[in-house]
C-alpha cells in the first residue's frame, strides 16, 4: 500500500489518499467474492475489465480546459481544488497562484512538457503562511562571504567554480622543515602568489561575482574584498547546476579554463535578510535564461513549512498534469459514482462469473463518496443513495457530495475539479496492486520453520 501511494505520487503527484482508499475497498470486495467461491484469477480478470470500462467512461465524461499563459485563471481554480483539503486551505488562492505561476514560468507549452527540476523549494522558519512567495530566479541559503562586500549587484557577470580558492594539496606525503625566517617568508609569498593568481584570473575573465562550490579561508576572502569581487562559498552541487541553467553560465572546474564566454549573467543579485534573527540569503533574479524559479515558504515552525512544501508540490504536479493533458473530471466523488453506474449497466453483458467481479468493482468505487460524506458529517449511505438516484435520473455525471455545504451537489458549479490523468492513474494503479495481491496463493510465515 505504501509503494502504491508512492507510485501515484511519482506518476501524478496528487491523489495518494484516494488510490489507497480505492485499493482497500477493492480488496474488501474481493474477500467477499472469495468467500462465495470465486477463483482469484476470475476476480482479477473481472477487475481488469471493469477498470478499462471505468477509464473509457472517464474519457466520455471529461471536459477540456484551455491552458494558456494569458489566462491562467482556470488552472488556478484546479490548483485550489487540490489545496482545499490541505493545511494551507486558509490561503489556498495565494498558494494556487504561486504553483501555477511557477509551472507556467518553466513550462514548454508547445511540447506540453514541464521540467519540475527547474522549480526549487526553499523554506525558512518565521513569518506567516501568507508570506510564502515565488521568486523568479534562484534563492541560495548562503550569504556573501565578507560583511564589507557589495550586497547588491546589477547586471553582474557570474563565475561558477567547482575548484577551491586555495593552493593545491599534494597527493603524496611531504615533510617541509622551515627553520629560518627567510624560508617562512618564501613559503608565505608563494602561497600569497597562488591566491593573487587565482583572483587575477577571475578578475581578468570579467567576472563581477564568484559562486564557489568549496570554501576559502580568510586570506582569500580578504583578497577578493580588496579586488572588489563579491563571493558566495559552500554552494551545493544541485544549486550550482540550477544557477548555471538560469544564468546561461558554464561550471568551471579549473581556474586555467576561465574565459569570458563561460560567465553567466543575471539582472539582479542581492543579499536579503529575513525575520528577527536576520537570517541571510542570496537572491539571483532576472536571469539570462530565466527558466528556474524558487518557491520560498514561510511558517511558524518546521512542521508547517514541510506541510506547505508538500501542499504546493501537489498543486505544482496537478498544474503540470494539466499542461500535459488539459482534460478534467469533477471531484466530490462524482466521477466514481458516474463510473460505478456505467459499470453496473455494462456488467450484465459480461459472460460467466466475471460479472460478479465487475459489479464488485462498481461497489468498491462507492468508497470514495462514502468517505467524503462521512468526513463531512452527513449520513453517508443516505447521501450516497440520493446522489446516485439524482445522477441516474438527471443523467448528470457532475453530481457529487456537497462537502462544503454550498447548497448544490453540482461539482461543476462548485468548481471542484480533478485531472483526468490523475483519476485514470488512481484507478489503474489500485487495480494493478489488487490483482497482484489476489495472485498470491500462499504466504509462508517464518514461525512455521523456526
Amino acid at each position: 500500500m505504501v509503494q502504491l501511494s508512492m507510485s501515484q505520487d511519482a506518476e501524478i503527484g496528487d491523489g495518494t489518499t484516494g488510490v489507497v482508499v480505492l485499493a482497500g475497498s477493492l480488496l474488501e470486495q474481493a474477500e467477499m467474492l472469495l468467500d462465495k467461491g470465486l477463483h482469484p484469477i476470475q476476480i482479477a480478470n473481472g477487475y481488469d475489465l471493469a477498470c478499462k470500462m471505468a477509464c473509457e467512461n472517464l474519457d466520455a465524461i471529461s471536459e477540456e480546459i484551455p491552458v494558456s499563459l494569458e489566462d491562467p485563471d482556470s488552472l488556478i481554480k484546479i490548483a485550489q481544488s487540490c489545496l482545499s483539503s490541505k493545511i494551507v486551505t486558509r490561503c489556498h488562492r495565494h498558494m494556487a497562484e504561486i504553483a501555477v505561476k511557477a509551472v507556467l514560468a518553466v513550462a514548454d507549452l508547445e511540447r506540453k512538457d514541464v521540467n519540475l527540476d527547474l522549480i526549487k523549494m526553499e523554506g525558512r522558519v518565521g513569518g506567516q503562511m501568507e508570506d510564502t512567495m515565488l521568486i523568479n530566479g534562484i534563492l541560495i541559503d548562503k550569504d556573501i562571504s565578507h560583511s564589507q562586500m557589495t550586497k547588491t549587484l546589477t547586471n553582474p557577470k557570474i563565475c561558477i567554480l567547482t575548484c577551491p580558492f586555495e593552493p593545491p594539496k599534494p597527493k603524496t606525503k611531504h615533510k617541509l622543515d622551515i627553520d629560518s625566517v627567510e624560508k617562512y617568508k618564501r613559503l608565505h609569498e608563494t602561497e600569497q602568489q597562488y591566491f593573487t593568481d587565482m583572483v587575477k584570473k577571475v578578475k581578468d575573465s570579467g567576472a563581477d561575482l564568484v559562486i564557489c562550490q568549496w570554501g576559502f579561508d580568510d586570506e582569500a576572502n580578504h583578497l577578493l574584498l580588496q579586488n572588489n569581487l563579491p563571493a558566495i562559498r559552500w554552494v551545493g552541487g544541485v544549486e550550482l547546476e540550477l544557477i548555471a541553467i538560469a544564468t546561461g553560465g558554464r561550471i568551471v572546474p579549473r581556474f586555467e579554463e576561465l574565459a569570458p564566454e563561460k560567465l553567466g549573467t543575471a539582472g539582479l543579485v542581492k543579499e536579503v535578510s529575513f525575520g528577527t534573527t536576520k537570517d541571510k540569503m542570496v537572491v539571483i533574479e532576472e536571469c539570462a535564461n530565466s527558466k528556474a524559479v524558487t518557491v520560498f515558504c514561510r511558517g511558524g515552525n518546521k512542521m508547517i513549512i514541510e506541510e506547505i512544501k508538500r501542499s504546493v508540490h501537489d498543486a505544482i504536479c496537478v498544474t503540470r498534469n494539466m499542461v500535459r493533458d488539459s482534460r478534467i473530471v469533477y471531484g466530490g466523488g462524482a466521477a466514481e459514482l458516474a463510473c460505478g453506474l456505467e459499470i453496473g449497466k455494462r456488467a450484465d453483458q459480461v459472460p460467466g462469473l466475471g460479472q460478479y467481479a465487475v459489479r464488485a468493482f462498481a461497489d468498491a468505487l462507492d468508497a470514495v463518496p462514502l468517505a467524503l460524506a462521512e468526513n463531512s458529517g452527513f449520513n453517508s449511505i443516505e447521501t450516497l443513495a440520493q446522489i446516485r438516484a439524482a445522477q441516474k435520473k438527471l443523467k448528470n455525471p457532475h453530481l457529487g457530495v456537497d462537502s462544503m455545504s454550498a447548497g448544490t451537489n453540482d461539482m461543476k458549479q462548485q468548481r471542484v475539479f480533478e485531472t483526468l490523468a490523475g483519476k485514470k492513474s488512481c484507478f489503474n494503479l489500485a487495480t494493478q496492486v489488487v490483482r497482484m495481491i489476489l495472485k498470491i496463493d500462499d504466504v509462508i510465515s517464518p514461525s512455521q520453520y523456526a
